[in-house]
């Protein structure tokens, strides 16, 4: 296992960093115990999680993913060989989804300090090594908007928010900063409002970025690189669409897409061409589309650590294995030519 340095933090995370949104919907405590065992078994050390999860987000099941790590940290002991990264949402009180938190929960100081402490109870933990914001206060283009429409209500100001985060930072319970689903715009405020009133400094930004959706290259991906703030890629396998499995409409038992229609982001038609050639150039070069798809994610200069998840044990030693795979620059000159074609179908 690869380690690359955190932003300007003095940690070291895994290439790879385990994504958990599944423990609580599709996997049980003693699935995610499993899991958990594995990656670190296997040289991971990072998880992510949110107080949100897991996904779907429903108020029945609110919290388990953290707890479920909690109960794990609890019974292997060493969390200070585990580096926890951890959200507090963003606005969402028109949001039904995550109504249920907070009445809606907001990034002003009370709600912030409020979901940072509730988050370290169920993870059994006194402090977090990454608290991120989930997504921005203000209305802008995230979770699939390309096109920026100006306008409406900005909420609590990007300041207030990291105040809030300097708090937790000068208490102890938090030690380094990030974002998440950020803006060019965004992610430059955090980092000019750090330096014009020396507030902590954010070390990552999470965002989506895959074959069908490499949209972070046109506007973060600089700023990432210049300001050593890594991407934290979330979604590599496009919600396992780049596997192949769901090509020619099949909807196998059990998968994501199948079981919850809220995840239909990389299931146009263009994703679908797109995700074909992906599959078939794998096969061309006798490589796994899945271990491809992640591959290509692994090797850009601006991701800091690839954020898998997987409901099976099977997903998950495949997934970690894509470490093992360097793509040459015939398979990468291939995919770009893919990419030319038919860029960003998924955005």
């Amino acid at each position: 296992m690869n380690y690359r340095q955190l932003g300007t933090s003095n940690l070291k995370v895994s290439q790879i960093c385990l994504g958990t949104m599944t423990f609580g919907e599709q996997n049980t405590a003693a699935d995610a115990a499993k899991q958990l065992d594995y990656v670190f078994d296997q040289g991971v050390n990072f998880i992510d999680c949110a107080e949100m999860y897991p996904v779907p987000p429903r108020p029945e099941t609110q919290g388990l993913t953290e707890e479920y790590i909690g109960k794990w940290l609890s019974a292997r002991g060493g969390r200070d060989k585990v580096i926890i990264a951890t959200k507090v949402a963003g606005r969402g009180e028109a949001n039904p989804g995550v109504r249920h938190l907070r009445s809606g929960p907001r990034l002003s100081r009370d709600h912030v300090l409020k979901a940072c402490d509730e988050s370290l109870k169920r993870l059994g933990t006194d402090y977090l090594d990454l608290y991120q914001v989930h997504w921005p206060e203000r209305q802008t283009n995230f979770f699939g908007c390309l096109g920026y429409q100006h306008g409406g209500d900005d909420g609590i100001t990007i300041s207030e928010t990291l105040n809030a985060l300097e708090e937790l930072v000068k208490a102890g319970k938090v030690r380094y900063i990030g974002i998440s689903n950020e803006t060019p715009w965004g992610m430059h405020e955090y980092l000019r409002e750090s330096v014009v009133y020396g507030k902590p400094r954010i070390v990552s930004i999470q965002n989506p970025y895959n074959l069908l959706n490499r949209s972070f290259e046109v506007g973060c991906a600089e700023i990432s690189i210049r300001e050593q703030c890594g991407l934290l890629a979330y979604s590599p396998l496009a919600f396992g669409v780049l596997s192949g499995k769901y090509l020619g409409g099949a909807r196998p038992a059990g998968a994501r897409l199948t079981l919850y229609e809220r995840f239909q982001r990389y299931t146009n038609d263009r994703s679908a061409t797109a995700t074909g050639a992906y599959v078939e150039l794998a096969r061309q070069f006798g490589l796994d589309p899945a271990q491809m798809a992640l591959a290509f994610v692994n090797q850009q200069p601006f991701v800091t650590s690839n954020i898998i998840g997987a409901t099976t044990m099977e997903q998950l030693r495949s997934n970690i294995a894509s470490t093992e795979l360097l793509l040459d620059n015939e398979q990468l000159a291939a995919i770009e030519a893919i990419h030319q074609y038919n860029p960003n179908p998924a955005p």
